[in-house]
């Protein structure tokens, strides 16, 4: 199957403003995210998908500079924004990726569309599983900060039409998940837990995390998430610094919102 990588990625941050273009080794952390994603074995295009708001002109420079495909919609409906970005390009199938996520692992996100491959799904992540029949949100074993979600334009496109709830809007595939007899959910899950290890950025302390770990990993062609586990592992006083942070704040500020 065809699938596309959609980054999600706006500069307007409430929790650490601008960090999309924040710089490590001079180069911004949207740079790092987009190396990691293009060694995907199963990827044939990858698109930025940002706001049209002006505050996010660099982000459409920085794209445009690199050669890499970029789409503008609405800042507030990230689906309707997902969605017309996957209209506009003619992408079957999506790998939505976020643009605080700067160490996403290919081989995760090729792991996720292998699964999906198996069987007729709509949806494969590895953040959510199953438990007494009811989906739910699930770090898998996974690092926070690994996070992968793929699903079909058609399942796209039945979340845009439906889904009527801010929280629904604000995140792109709640809906999906929410409504479990429409959608035929799967999952891939990590050998080993390490849900414990943060490695996304939301705040200054998430961001010297991964400076701290993109400064004394070697990178190779990419960073494996093997390899930045076994970092962190040697180097505990690191992986503290940022554990007071609660897993998906995002979506559950929207929640209470509602």
């Amino acid at each position: 199957m065809d699938f596309s990588i959609i980054i999600q990625a706006r500069m307007g941050s409430t929790r650490l403003p601008s960090k999309t273009m924040m710089k490590i080794k001079n180069k911004s952390l949207l740079d790092y995210v987009y190396n990691q994603v293009s060694h995907s074995k199963n990827i044939s295009k990858i698109v930025i998908a940002t706001t049209t708001l002006s505050e996010d002109d660099i982000i459409v420079n920085y794209a445009n500079s690199k050669n890499i495909l970029v789409f503008r919609g609405d800042s507030e409906n990230v689906l309707d924004r997902f969605y017309q970005c996957a209209k506009k390009f003619h992408l079957k199938n999506i790998v939505r990726i976020t643009a605080d996520n700067p160490l996403i692992d290919p081989i995760i996100i090729d792991s996720c569309i292998e699964e999906f491959n198996k069987k007729d799904y709509d949806y494969v992540s590895n953040t959510i599983s199953k438990k007494n029949d009811t989906w739910q949100y699930d770090l898998n074993g996974f690092p926070y900060g690994m996070a992968v979600e793929s699903f079909s334009l058609t399942s796209l496109e039945k979340a845009w039409k439906n889904a009527k709830l801010k929280s629904e809007k604000e995140h792109v595939t709640p809906y999906i998940i929410k409504n479990q007899n429409s959608f035929h959910l799967g999952f891939i899950k990590n050998k080993e837990n390490f849900s414990n290890m943060r490695l996304t950025v939301d705040h200054i302390e998430d961001f010297e995390l991964i400076k701290s770990i993109i400064e004394n990993i070697p990178r190779n062609k990419f960073f494996k998430m093997s390899d930045i586990i076994e970092y962190l592992k040697n180097n505990n006083s690191i992986l503290e610094s940022n554990s007071k942070f609660i897993f998906n704040e995002g979506y559950l500020k929207s929640l209470q919102h509602e």
